[in-house]
């Protein structure tokens, strides 16, 4: 089994080269095709996820897989929605590949071009969400890379399904079938984690120790979070009404997800009449608090323990702390937050600005709901994963993070002899007005 896996994955590292020249209209044409082959198999899709949630609750009574990643395997007609619209949106997007990013002119008939092209071939890796499989394929097919996917098993039924669906429809466009690859087997996670000579990316998706364990067991380069430990701060400028409605969206729409708000940060001034009303509504909704001692003063909930202010809770439960200034909520959020999403409640622009300028994360937001940090929400069709790297992407990465760049340069024979040593000719390095001859389909 590992040696086929093995030849799979060279296989699909030769067709992404294939895939990286594939004409925009023959791609979108497959996403077309994929989208429809969606909508005429929902039965079959949720015939599979039905086993799989069988399957899944038996593993949540056992405690191998935890109750938020039993939500996140659950598929129904809604959510086959969203992926076809995900993907027509992804065939909406403009094509990355040979998009000229910048032309410079080193001397008359010499022209250095920067062109954007694909990465080559990603691992991902993730678990539970089986819409993870035609976000990726989509992104991945429009970009022109290849990919290779390892699902977890409590989905396995799922993924087989969708990849099988997507694969033969793409496939039916013209699309090489060899791009795509499925590994099932439990054992195949170390032979991903070991082909740094054929995957370009690994994109990990899942708990934070399932992530942590990618990003420290391999030599690929890894795209990714290992935590969503995300905050809301309201300010005392905050207008009350706007700070509950937010912040329970933060929460509760979806709270088994990476951009769920898991602290409240509440200014003293507006503590006392903010927390009695933020508490009611937590309490309707099912949701556990936990309070430091100052909250614990005003309303009656849970004491937070030290770790609560670092754990990512991926359920109904919050930590609520109440701070005496913006700086403190900056510095609370930069020292226990994840760097992925943070969000300040306030009518005063001026803090809203200082907040904005000081959190040190992938998105931050004012006066709006940290479920917002998401590739479709964002305009990306659909995303990959979501970044905290301070290199090549950050934040919901679409297919901007699957690309790369490399530099074309055409001259008429010239050589270096003739700009080095003394007396040689320079360099006019002035932006270029020749257009890119390579370009277009």
């Amino acid at each position: 089994m590992m040696t086929d896996i093995i030849a799979e994955v060279k296989a699909a590292k030769t067709a992404s080269i294939l895939l990286s020249s594939v004409p925009t209209s023959r791609k979108d044409a497959a996403l077309d095709a994929m989208a429809n082959a969606l909508d005429a198999a929902r039965e079959d899709i949720l015939r599979a996820n039905a086993i799989d949630l069988e399957k899944g609750r038996r593993l949540v009574d056992s405690g191998e897989i935890s109750a938020s990643m039993y939500k996140r395997l659950a598929i129904d007609d809604s959510k086959i929605d969203g992926m076809i619209a995900g993907i027509r949106d992804v065939m909406s997007l403009g094509d990355p590949v040979g998009e000229v990013m910048s032309a410079l002119d080193l001397d008359d008939g010499l022209t250095l071009y920067q062109i954007r092209c694909p990465i080559g071939m990603l691992g991902v890796i993730f678990e539970s969400r089986p819409d993870v499989v035609p976000q990726i394929m989509s992104l991945c097919l429009k970009s022109g890379n290849g990919v290779a996917f390892k699902g977890g098993r409590e989905a396995s039924e799922s993924i087989r399904t969708l990849f099988a669906i997507l694969r033969d429809a793409a496939s039916s466009a013209g699309i090489p079938a060899e791009s795509f690859v499925l590994m099932e087997s439990r054992d195949d996670i170390n032979a991903i984690l070991g082909l740094h000579d054929y995957i370009d990316l690994l994109i990990p998706r899942g708990s934070n120790d399932f992530v942590r364990y990618i990003q420290e067991n391999t030599r690929i380069p890894v795209l990714g979070h290992a935590a969503g430990i995300c905050h809301v701060y309201v300010d005392g400028d905050a207008d009350l009404d706007m700070a509950c409605s937010v912040v329970l969206d933060s929460k509760i729409q979806y709270p088994a997800v990476c951009n769920a708000a898991e602290t409240l940060l509440v200014d003293s001034r507006v503590a006392g009449d903010f927390l009695p009303r933020m508490a009611s509504l937590f309490e309707e909704k099912g949701v556990e608090m936990r309070g430091d001692p100052r909250t614990l003063e005003i309303i009656s909930v849970k004491e937070a323990r030290e770790e609560d202010w670092d754990t990512e809770y991926g359920d109904l439960t919050i930590s609520i702390r109440i701070v005496d200034s913006i700086e403190e909520a900056i510095g609370f959020i930069n020292s226990h937050g994840s760097h992925h999403t943070d969000a300040i409640v306030t009518r005063d622009m001026s803090r809203a600005s200082r907040f904005v300028a000081g959190v040190d994360s992938a998105d931050v937001f004012v006066n709006a709901s940290t479920r917002f940090a998401d590739g479709f929400r964002y305009g990306k069709g659909a995303e990959v994963g979501i970044s905290t790297n301070k290199i090549h992407a950050r934040g919901p990465v679409g297919m901007e993070g699957l690309m790369i760049y490399k530099y074309v340069l055409i001259g008429n024979g010239q050589v270096v002899r003739d700009y080095a040593g003394p007396g040689a000719k320079g360099f006019k390095h002035v932006p270029s007005s020749e257009i890119y001859p390579f370009g277009g389909e």
